[in-house]
């Protein structure tokens, strides 16, 4: 028996009143393996509805009789979930806005680029396809990946997990270490045992040794009762040492001893106990290097090294950037009682476009900003607060400073040699160029960007030659 590819299982209707556009749509649909039924207006198409089930609908806004913005409405007193994608030739901004708000999924401008509505018909049927649906490819919860990075990850922990091994997580600040820790603890033969994480920076230096070891009543000023320490409470269980490179060389040398004798002894104490603990160490710090500066001890790296796991950054795995937009847009609507479900198009390529240094926390908190903010129901470019996003460029477009195109200007004798009309045109020609640059030719957003009509920048586009 043939399986069917992924799109083959996707039904999408397509609705627009030119006959040439509907033929259009439905041969570059079917190429790309959906099932496509058309309908040449709103009335046609909630017949179809009527008939059959849809996982998609591309409609146009201006149409006689029944408009693109009657039909979203009918569509969605039918089925709320149904993503529709809204087509216009007249790029209203005020038509765009108000198809977003009434619960439209995206909108495209025609004419459009094949790529582009390839790309915004892929995302609107994503959630469609039954594997995504079922979240294949996210065994372990919190960690939310399918690029072949996280793969790697997910196999290396359920290889792990059932043994005694210790494990040190590299990787930089907010990438997602002690959710590695916890999915290994809780794949482990202990996983009904303490889980403690010991975050090793916000101990205070003289507080550490008793902190992790624990300490008896009056071993110094201020203990006035015994105290079991964090790794007497992960006995039996895991301990996960946060920024381990954060320690001092004397807790160290007696972090060491643990490793090696499996035995601790608390501050003041005579007794020494027997323990049985697994240790994941993390570090966002290189420690070979801190090995040759003499900041970190050989001996103790080789034992918390037995099978080393690197996170990898956001930037570096930026596929997986949809499906944690996703997730936290699900997150944050229920946790804040909002009905932001979606993402444009548009702000997903500015989440794309952008290297994430504080990764996935930082684009979890960029999320979280978004829907708190929000008025329509879907993520729009100007709701991202990114210092690379929209309105970031926008200031910097109007911002001589910070535009490579202003380092060799002329003199002003030069300039008036030249011409007023010369030069306003040499400099409309290197704006636009470097919109197109800057938004990977997306003619869309560099029109945002330069604060122009779509209508007018394609014809500047066009009469300079930059198409």
């Amino acid at each position: 028996m043939t399986t069917k590819s992924p799109a083959e299982t996707i039904s999408i209707l397509v609705v627009d009143d030119e006959r040439s556009m509907r033929e259009f749509l439905k041969i570059l649909l079917q190429k790309e393996g959906y099932q496509v039924t058309s309908a040449q207006n709103g009335e046609a198409a909630l017949e179809c509805m009527d008939n059959g089930e849809f996982d998609l609908v591309i409609s146009d806004i201006r149409m006689p009789g029944m408009g693109g913005l009657e039909l979203l409405e009918a569509i969605k007193e039918r089925c709320h979930e149904l993503p529709v994608i809204m087509i216009t030739a007249f790029a209203s901004p005020d038509d765009a806005v108000m198809a977003m708000k009434n619960g439209a999924f995206d909108y495209i401008s025609k004419p459009f680029n094949v790529d582009e509505i390839k790309s915004v018909i892929e995302s609107a049927t994503r959630k469609a396809r039954p594997a995504a649906a079922a979240g294949i490819g996210q065994p372990f919860p919190g960690i939310i990946g399918q690029s072949r990075e996280m793969l790697k990850i997910f196999d290396m922990v359920r290889r792990i997990a059932p043994t005694p091994a210790n494990v040190l997580i590299y990787g930089e600040s907010g990438t997602g270490k002690e959710l590695v820790a916890q999915a290994i603890h809780a794949h482990s033969k202990v996983a009904a045992n303490p889980f403690v994480p010991i975050t090793c920076s916000a101990i205070p230096e003289e507080l550490m040794e008793s902190e992790l070891f624990g300490h008896v009543k009056g071993a110094f000023t201020g203990a006035i009762s015994d105290k079991p320490g964090l790794f007497n409470e992960a006995d039996g269980g895991t301990a996960f040492l946060d920024e381990i490179g954060e320690l001092t060389p004397i807790i160290q040398t007696k972090l060491l001893r643990v490793l090696q004798e499996r035995e601790i002894k608390p501050v003041g104490g005579t007794r020494i106990k027997r323990i049985s603990v697994r240790i994941i160490a993390a570090t966002n710090r290189v420690l070979e290097e801190e090995i040759l500066a003499g900041r970190f001890r050989e001996d103790l790296f080789y034992r918390l090294a037995v099978v080393p796991i690197r996170v990898p950054p956001l930037r570096e795995r930026k596929s997986d950037v949809p499906l944690l937009v996703d997730h936290f847009l699900k997150k944050y609507s229920r946790q804040l009682g909002k009905e932001v479900q979606e993402i444009s198009s548009y702000a997903l390529q500015v989440l794309m476009n952008y290297n994430f240094p504080g990764n996935v926390r930082e684009l979890e908190n960029i999320i979280e900003r978004g829907v708190a903010l929000e008025t329509s129901n879907i993520i729009l470019p100007e709701s991202l607060s990114l210092t690379t996003g929209i309105a970031q460029d926008r200031k910097m477009g109007a911002d001589e400073e910070s535009l490579p195109l202003f380092q060799a200007a002329a003199s002003e004798e030069e300039l008036y040699d030249l011409g007023l009309e010369k030069v306003i045109t040499n400099l409309e020609k290197r704006l636009i160029r470097h919109a197109l640059d800057k938004t990977q030719n997306s003619k869309m957003r560099a029109a945002d960007l330069l604060q122009m009509s779509f209508r007018s920048f394609r014809y500047k586009v066009k009469k300079y030659g930059l198409d």
